[in-house]
C-alpha cells in the first residue's frame, strides 16, 4: 500500500499524458452523441470518484448528471428511458459483479457505456461501447489508493474537455495546465506529510472512532478516508458533509473520537462554528487545509496543501496525506493494510 502511494505520481503522469489522444477521441464521439442525461456508477471507491466527476461535470456547466451505486443502479434505473443516456462505469478490475450488473442493465435499456478501468480485457470493457484506461498499473494491495487517484485524474480529464467541447466560448486552458501540474503537487504532498501522518497514527493509535468531514468536493475526500481507515485499520470512520455533521451526528463526539475537517482556506470563516462545536464538546480536530490562518487555536493538529490549486480537482490532492494516515494507523495497530482479513479486491 505505500508503494502505491509513493508510485502515485508517476501514475497520474502516465495517466494523463498517454490518455490525452484517446481521451479526446472518445470525447469528440461523446459529444456527437449529445446525451441528454449521464449517469455514473462504481462500488466503494470507485463510488466515490464518480462522486468527485459529478462535481466537476456540474461545476463546468454539465448538469444533467446522476450518481446511483452500481449495485443499485440496477433498481434505481426506470425500466423506459426516452432521454438519450450515458453511463460512467468506474471499475478497477472490470469484473466486479455489481458493475456488470449495472452495465447490463444499462445495455437492456438500450443506455451507451463508457467503461473507465484500469484492465484493458475486462469484462466491463468488453461490454463498453467505449473505454478509457486509468493506467494505474497492478494495484496489489486490497485497500486501493493508486487506482482511485488514476481514476480522478482520468474523469476530471474527460469531464474538462466534454466541457471544452460544449462550451466552445469558455477557456480551459487554466485548468487544464493546472491538472497536467498534478503529478509534481501529489510528490510533494507525500514527501511533506508522511511523517506527520506516522506521528498522528501513533498519537490515535487508541482511537477506534473517527470522523471525517468535507464540503463541496472534499465531500468525497471525507468519504473515500473514512473508508479507507475502515478497510486498513479496522475502526469505525464515518464521513459527512461538514454541516450535515451538525444535524445528528455530532450527538456521537467526545475527547475519544477525533474529527478530521478536510477544507479549503475560502471556507474557513463559514466553518469557524462547526469547528469549535466539536471542540467545545472535546473531541480533538485535526484539519487539512491549504492555510492554517484562522485554524491555530481551534485544530490539535494542521495538516497543509498546496495552494493555489483549482477547488474542483482538490480530492486528489486532499486524500492523499489521508490514505498516509489510514496506511500508518493501520501498521501500528499490528494489521496488514494490504490484506484486511475480511476483503477481496474483486467482490463477486
Amino acid at each position: 500500500m505505500l508503494r502505491e502511494i509513493y508510485e502515485e505520481p508517476k501514475v497520474v503522469d502516465a495517466t494523463l499524458n498517454q490518455s490525452l489522444k484517446t481521451m479526446r477521441r472518445i470525447v469528440d464521439e461523446v459529444q456527437s452523441k449529445r446525451y441528454d442525461l449521464i449517469y455514473i456508477t462504481g462500488s466503494g471507491t470507485s463510488y466515490h470518484a464518480g462522486l468527485a466527476c459529478q462535481y466537476v461535470l456540474f461545476n463546468l456547466g454539465i448538469p444533467a448528471t446522476s450518481l446511483i451505486p452500481a449495485s443499485e443502479f440496477p433498481f434505481w434505473i426506470p425500466s423506459t428511458i426516452d432521454r438519450k443516456t450515458l453511463l460512467i462505469a468506474i471499475s478497477q478490475s472490470g469484473e466486479s459483479s455489481d458493475i456488470l450488473a449495472a452495465g447490463s442493465t444499462a445495455l437492456s435499456r438500450k443506455i451507451d457505456i463508457l467503461a473507465v478501468t484500469n484492465t484493458e480485457n475486462s469484462s466491463l470493457a468488453k461490454m463498453a461501447h467505449h473505454t478509457i484506461l486509468t493506467r494505474a498499473g497492478q494495484e496489489l494491495a486490497v485497500t486501493a489508493t493508486k487506482s482511485y487517484i488514476a481514476q480522478l485524474a482520468t474523469l476530471f480529464l474527460f469531464s474538462l474537455e466534454l466541457a471544452e467541447r460544449q462550451r466552445a466560448s469558455n477557456d480551459f486552458t487554466y485548468l487544464r495546465q493546472k491538472l497536467f501540474k498534478t503529478p509534481r503537487l501529489i510528490g510533494e504532498v507525500v514527501k511533506s506529510s508522511n511523517d506527520l501522518m506516522l506521528h498522528l497514527a501513533e498519537k490515535y493509535h487508541d482511537k477506534n472512532f473517527f470522523f471525517t468531514l468535507g464540503s463541496g468536493p472534499n465531500y468525497t475526500t471525507a468519504l473515500e478516508a473514512a473508508l479507507k481507515l475502515k478497510e486498513a485499520c479496522n475502526i469505525f470512520a464515518e464521513g459527512f458533509a461538514t454541516r450535515e455533521f451538525l444535524h445528528g451526528p455530532i450527538q456521537l463526539i467526545n475527547d475519544k473520537t477525533p474529527v478530521i475537517f478536510i477544507l479549503s482556506s475560502d471556507e474557513i470563516k463559514d466553518l469557524l462554528s462547526s469547528l469549535n462545536s466539536v471542540r467545545r464538546f472535546g473531541a480533538p480536530v485535526i484539519s487539512l487545509c491549504d492555510d492554517e490562518e484562522g485554524l491555530e487555536e481551534i485544530s490539535t493538529e494542521t495538516i497543509l496543501i498546496p495552494k493555489n490549486f483549482p477547488k474542483i480537482f482538490s480530492p486528489i490532492i486532499y486524500i492523499v496525506p489521508l490514505q498516509l494516515f489510514a496506511y500508518y494507523s493501520s501498521v501500528v495497530r499490528g494489521l496488514n493494510p494490504d490484506k484486511p482479513e475480511k476483503l477481496s479486491k474483486v467482490v463477486k
